[in-house]
């Protein structure tokens, strides 16, 4: 195995623990896998790549396609050390708040009218509650958001987002900003709930949309009204 290759000590289809793993693979193939490894080892080779090996598929590894119930989309992971551990706007617990997850714990406030005792920045109880974090690019280089959108993913990401669009009811989808919305795009809204709000950034939450927007009450009231069970957000 040469010095490119070690980088990367496990096959990617290997870090997938559930049914997500058979849909990707029956979908797209070992040899679609193969490709992106081939790329990711070589950014791996010059670059810090975050999150983690082990965490690149933790969005869908703590959601299955069966458990989820609710789509959240980012964009591509934090790219400061330490921050991303696989879920969009999540950060590793014990770390400060990024700018657009202060602003989530603030509407979220506001929203359920409640006084947030839980200010980690961890996300993951979200996640086994059927709350799917996927960032549309799973991996980033230190300092250089955007620099693996050349490795393949968003057609991994894609066919996940179609695939709960086609074969399952009444899930919520947050989409927060532009981005979000337009890989969302083709989803059935007659099936599905689509709840659609400016993206969290300062940037974007101060010019207005974000903030008051509710959709953390108006996604569990439509699961509720599905019999399904609320999101516990606190």
């Amino acid at each position: 195995m040469d010095q490119i290759e070690s980088k990367i000590v496990r096959k990617l289809p290997d870090l997938l623990m559930n049914d997500w793993k058979n849909i990707f693979l029956s979908e797209l193939g070992e040899s679609y896998f193969e490709s992106m490894q081939v790329k990711l080892s070589k950014k791996m080779q010059s670059d810090e790549v975050f999150p983690p090996q082990d965490a690149i598929f933790q969005a869908f590894n703590l959601c299955s396609f069966a458990d989820t119930q609710v789509v959240i989309i980012g964009q591509d992971p934090y790219h400061g050390k330490g921050q991303a551990h696989g879920l969009c706007f999540s950060v590793t617990s014990g770390l400060p708040l990024p700018p657009s997850l202060r602003n989530i714990k603030k509407e979220l406030h506001l929203d359920l009218d409640v006084f947030l005792t839980n200010q980690d920045g961890d996300l993951s109880l979200w996640a086994k509650q059927g709350v799917l974090l996927l960032n549309s690019i799973l991996t980033v280089s230190e300092a250089r958001p955007g620099s693996h959108e050349d490795i393949g993913w968003q057609k991994l990401t894609s066919l996940a987002i179609e695939k709960i669009s086609k074969e399952k009811e009444h899930v919520v989808f947050l989409l927060w900003g532009h981005y979000a919305q337009q890989l969302a795009k083709n989803v059935d809204e007659k099936k599905h709930l689509l709840l659609k709000s400016s993206h969290p950034s300062p940037l974007s939450a101060n010019r207005g949309g974000w903030f008051g927007n509710k959709v953390f009450s108006k996604t569990n009231d439509y699961l509720i009204a599905h019999q399904k069970k609320a999101i516990n957000w606190l």
